[in-house]
Formats: structure tokens, sequence, C-alpha cells
């Protein structure tokens, strides 16, 4: 129990530091960035869910980044896989949140235009008490004034320590693609 209050409070922390690190800083919100997951076998019913209300803030000057998304807030196609994700490999009770804390490297806000620019991320996901180390190349650039931030990497149950019975192993794949796509606002 003491672990999950230690790692919100450095959550928040980061958070706060994000939001008021600088007075010049400029920061980029969205509340409502898409993330999906698909760890689907090809004979097998598709395993994939969208949660369409994660929250990214980006701060331009020194790049840090930090997203949070709800489990629950995942929508499968079926509400029986759905539930089995919130109960039996997730324990949504237990673990209500997924967190990443991370920089872009060698972005450059001023310089980013409304071309597709790759940028890498480097940065911790949190899921189930545990950490996996990101690192992936995401595709930014601006629009209207926004910021997009589009991409994917790839995780495995293992690394949160999620078990796969027996029984449905071989319907859900080893490799889960997370896909992720983001339009943050000037805050």
């Amino acid at each position: 129990m003491k672990t999950k209050r230690i790692h919100l409070m450095q959550f928040c922390v980061a958070i706060l530091l994000l939001i008021s690190s600088s007075v010049s800083a400029q920061k980029f919100i969205d509340k409502q960035g898409i993330i999906t997951f698909e760890a689907s076998e090809e004979a097998f019913e598709p395993v994939k869910a969208t949660n369409s209300s994660v929250t990214m803030i980006l701060n331009t000057e020194t790049n840090e980044i930090a997203a949070l998304a709800l489990m629950k807030g995942f929508r499968f196609r079926n509400s029986l896989m759905e539930e089995h994700f919130n109960e039996n490999y997730i324990e949504s009770e237990t673990y209500p949140k997924a967190k990443f804390i991370g920089r872009l490297l060698d972005f450059n806000y001023s310089s980013l235009s409304d071309s597709d620019t790759s940028v890498v991320v480097d940065g911790k996901i949190v899921l189930r008490g545990k950490e996996k180390q990101i690192r992936t190349t995401l595709n930014t650039k601006k629009s209207n004034g926004s910021i997009i931030l589009q991409g994917s990497f790839k995780v495995t149950p293992a690394d949160f320590d999620i078990e796969i019975p027996s029984i449905v192993r071989k319907k859900i794949a080893n490799e889960i693609i997370v896909t992720l796509n983001f339009k943050l606002d000037a805050k």
C-alpha cells in the first residue's frame, strides 16, 4: 500500500513540476487523448480496446511529458472481455491508472512545422505497480496551434506481471501493440 502511495505522490509531484517549472515555459495539454492497444491473434476474436480520455501534458521548455490513463476507460467490442480485462488482468480496482513520465529527445517546439517530424520519446510507463522503460519514435507536427503526437510501441503481459490463463493464452498475442494519438493545445 505504501508503494502505491509513493508512486502516486511521485506522479503528482512530476505533474506539478511540469505545470509550475517555469513561468515562461509553454505548456500544452490534451485531456481527450486516445490510446488503443491490440493483442489479437489472427484466428480468434479481436482483443482490442480504446481509451479516448487520456490526459497528457507537455512542457515545451524542458520537453518533459506526463500522461495518465484510467484503466476503466478502455472500451472493448465485447463487454465480457472488458470485464475480464478490468477484473482479472489489470485488476483496475487495485491499479486504477497507467502513467507515463518521460522526455521528448531533440524536440524543438519553435522549429516544429505542419509536416510530420520524427522525435524520440524516452520514459517509463507504470502499470499494475510495475515500471517498464519505453523508448520509441513518435510523429509530431503543428496543426492550427496544436501539437500532434502519434506513434506506437510494444509491451508484453509479462512486463507487468500479468498472467494469462492457459485456456486463453493462444487467443492473446505475446506482444501487445499500443498506439497513441494526442492533440495538445496551449494551456
